[in-house]
């Protein structure tokens, strides 16, 4: 989560949440009902309170009695299931407290999972990143875990397709309850398509449930209520961004206009952000504001909370910006509305509550245009001031980084014991020496022996120590002013094993060869996820997580639209940011994971200028500048290739951070540099 700055260290100051309060909160309110399920008298549970106010039974755990809560509703509004995804109403990978719903009636942390609520059963979907964790998280006796790509497990759709049947034989229609600004317009489809001939419907409900049911007793009375839209903005300066909020307006218009459209909602965050140049903590990790945005073919919209945006920064984006209370979003998006409005829709980016405020039953509220919305792309592609912001934010987490790996190695040398928590501790420790230092991007990965193989294990644990011959795996990230980083090492603690060497060293070649490929323009991401795989392959290894993803400039450390992974086929193109991060985990032996971030460059040409242009080719260009661990490379394995590869990135890592660092630093860093 991001973290309070001095003002003489950034050229903004920012009020954000400490580390701890979700955690003590959560804790604090497990314990408080728990002891309130425990003593209460069943007397005091009254068939005569209102279903608004439902209270656990004195055998229910806390868990029991949400889900209990939320199955009142379903008997009420006759529906057969309640849909929770993890995402809010900008469909949010990292969520404020108060949208955290999935989270707070299933106990599940991880980022990406759909919880489906039955009358009688209840399901939680996750992806391979999360198989172990969800085991550790959640109570199997009362959700079952579904592992999607696992062998004999279902995807929610054939859940829900496999229940629609059966109702269907009954004669009746297996009917599913949705919050419809939960929901993007394309996954809604999907389902819709899939499940609708199974004899499903999807039924949107007005009122969030899990915000409903937190809203009542016990838990209104003890859970203190988060701060929402609270957070101060702040601006990011021209120097910083590389263009100004009225270019980015006109540019963005064009589009607009080559898309022949008249209006276009505005939904995700990191859009808004982007486009108005603007900055806030309301999300963890995550530099961006709670807000809705309108642009049309002459004016925009920001819809946000107006009490936290100082008057210099109001009088600063008044002149071309209307501001506007949160609240107003879906008023005045209907009032621009005519039967000949074209609206802009993307159906990856827009929740279907804003398509449904589109949308009419009995008459066209106007016409529809489906397009990739416009901002996405324009953001993607980083000018030459945010990509050397990029540069310089990565440099500095480069050299935290380093300084980390040799701290943990110089404890282990030393005898000293270390736990998974003192590694987090040490690698922000070191991130905040740096200057402009905003934050953490995400919550820091510091997993050993078998957490190594939680893809995405993000609570290091100060009950576990190191040991010698098991692997840590550190994957961590800071937001600095200009710049968000994300990165990867793998470290031996202690001896390694031979198989510990042959994996790290399969993984490593993984990594080069996506990193050192060339590639024509129009190249997407699954092509190179293909690529980067090749070697794991032969030796019958692999990973399920994506290649690699976005990152944004001061921004999400996870954007789109591009990526490397099978599901992207987006092309790769100059300015784009992307992570490269192969991997292997197994179950109890560990992890390993290796992660850079690259900018997309074009490659010079050779040709006359008098001849005919061929087709550009590209390259990746490295952020990160980080020794991988010699101890667990074995050189035979590479290529001449692949050594040269090596060489000069080892190479490239003296050069730029050796001038920065310490005597012995550097001596360290050195000898980690050579093979």
């Amino acid at each position: 989560m991001p973290l309070s700055v001095s003002p003489t260290k950034a050229p903004f100051s920012l009020l954000v949440p400490g580390l701890d309060v979700p955690a003590a909160r959560l804790y604090k309110s497990f314990f408080l009902l728990l002891l309130l399920s425990l003593l209460t008298p069943p007397s005091h549970y009254s068939p005569s309170l209102p279903m608004t106010d439902l209270l656990p039974t004195p055998t229910q755990t806390p868990i029991q009695a949400k889900l209990a809560a939320v199955r009142s509703h379903l008997a009420s509004h006759n529906l057969d299931a309640y849909l929770i995804p993890s995402a809010d109403e900008h469909l949010n990978e990292y969520l404020p407290e108060l949208k955290q719903r999935r989270q707070w009636i299933s106990g599940f942390s991880g980022s990406a999972g759909d919880f489906l609520v039955g009358r009688e059963t209840s399901w939680l979907y996750v992806d391979s990143r999360y198989y172990e964790q969800a085991d550790l998280e959640v109570d199997g006796a009362l959700i079952q875990v579904v592992k999607v790509g696992l062998e004999g497990q279902q995807t929610l759709e054939e859940t829900l397709e496999t229940l629609g049947k059966a109702a269907s034989q009954a004669g009746k229609l297996f009917r599913v309850g949705y919050d419809p600004f939960t929901v993007a317009v394309q996954q809604y489809r999907d389902l819709q398509k899939r499940l609708e001939p199974a004899g499903v419907s999807l039924e949107a409900v007005s009122e969030n449930w899990v915000d409903r049911v937190r809203s009542q007793r016990p838990w209104s009375e003890l859970e203190t209520p988060s701060d929402y839209a609270q957070s101060p903005l702040f601006l990011v300066p021209d120097a910083l961004s590389g263009e100004s909020v009225p270019d980015k307006l006109k540019r963005l218009r064009e589009k607009m206009q080559q898309a022949n459209g008249d209006v276009l909602p505005i939904t995700k965050l990191d859009q808004i952000a982007w486009l108005f140049n603007l900055r806030g903590w309301d999300v963890p990790y995550n530099p961006v504001f709670i807000a809705y945005a309108i642009a049309t073919t002459d004016k925009i919209y920001l819809f946000t909370n107006l009490s936290r945006i100082e008057s210099s920064i109001q009088q600063a984006i008044e002149p071309y910006v209307k501001l506007m209370p949160y609240e107003y979003y879906a008023g005045t998006l209907t009032s621009l509305l005519s039967p000949s409005t074209r609206v802009l829709v993307d159906p990856k980016h827009t929740t279907m509550g804003t398509y449904r405020l589109l949308k009419s039953s009995t008459k066209d509220r106007c016409k529809i245009l489906e397009t990739a919305n416009p901002i996405e792309g324009m953001k993607a592609r980083k000018n030459a001031i945010e990509i050397a912001q990029m540069q310089a934010a990565n440099l500095k987490a480069s050299r935290a980084k380093t300084r980390t790996m040799k701290w943990v190695k110089d404890q282990i040398e030393a005898g000293v014991a270390i736990t998974e928590a003192d590694v987090a501790a040490a690698i922000e420790g070191y991130y905040r020496e740096e200057a402009d230092f905003q934050g953490l991007s995400f919550n820091t990965i510091a997993g050993s022996g078998a957490n190594s193989s939680i893809v995405h294990y993000g609570t290091p644990n100060p009950a576990v120590v190191l040991q010698s011959g098991e692997l840590l795996l550190l994957d961590s990230g800071a937001q600095y002013a200009g710049g968000t980083t994300d990165d990867t090492r793998t470290i031996a603690i202690g001896t390694p094993t031979a198989t510990q060497i042959d994996r790290y060293t399969a993984v490593l070649k993984a990594h080069i060869n996506c990193a050192m490929q060339k590639f024509p323009k129009g190249t997407t991401g699954a092509q190179l996820d293909g690529i980067t795989r090749s070697d794991l392959w032969h030796q019958q290894l692999d990973f399920g997580h994506g290649t690699g993803h976005g990152v944004g400039a001061f921004l999400n450390v996870h954007e789109g639209p591009n990526g490397i992974s099978k599901r992207v086929n987006e092309a790769l193109e100059p300015g784009m940011i992307n992570s490269i991060e192969p991997g292997y985990y197994e179950p109890g032996w560990g992890g390993i994971r290796i992660e850079n971030l690259y900018v997309v460059q074009e490659l010079l040409s050779a040709t006359p200028p008098e001849t005919p242009a061929p087709t550009p080719w590209y390259y990746f260009d490295s952020l990160t500048y980080i020794p991988f661990d010699k101890q667990l490379i074995d050189p035979a394995q590479l290529d001449s290739r692949q050594r040269d590869w090596l060489n000069r990135y080892h190479q490239a890592i003296l050069t730029k951070l050796a001038p920065t660092l310490t005597a012995p630093e550097v001596a360290w860093l050195e000898a980690a540099c050579q093979l």
